[in-house]
């Protein structure tokens, strides 16, 4: 029983970083896409789109940014009180998209 314990957990340790990768890899082409599309100036600057959605979140601490190429919009999370919310801009406008409770 022990064994067959570790051999799961060893496992575990192996294939954890394998699983975690392909996010990371479409997290870096997510942001290649941005970096791309603001230089063609299709999409408002990241700081930019922060500078107006910050100020809005009184009370909440700012985790990040998430681009979606296909919507061409940036989602924003932040943590107020143990609660994740969001924050989704139109990156092409800077428009508030929507914003979860």
């Amino acid at each position: 029983m022990k064994r067959a314990l570790a051999s799961i957990l060893a496992f575990g340790l192996v294939a954890t970083p394998l699983l975690a990768e392909p996010a990371f890899a479409q997290q870096r082409s997510e942001q290649g896409e941005a970096r791309r599309e603001m230089n063609a100036g299709n999409i408002m600057p990241l700081r930019q789109i922060e500078a107006r959605v910050l100020p809005t979140m009184k009370g909440a601490e700012y985790l990040g940014p998430a681009y979606d190429p296909a919507a061409m919009a940036y989602r924003l999370k932040f943590i107020r009180d143990g609660r994740v919310l969001f924050v989704d801009v139109d990156a092409r406008t800077g428009r508030i998209l929507r914003r979860s409770n």
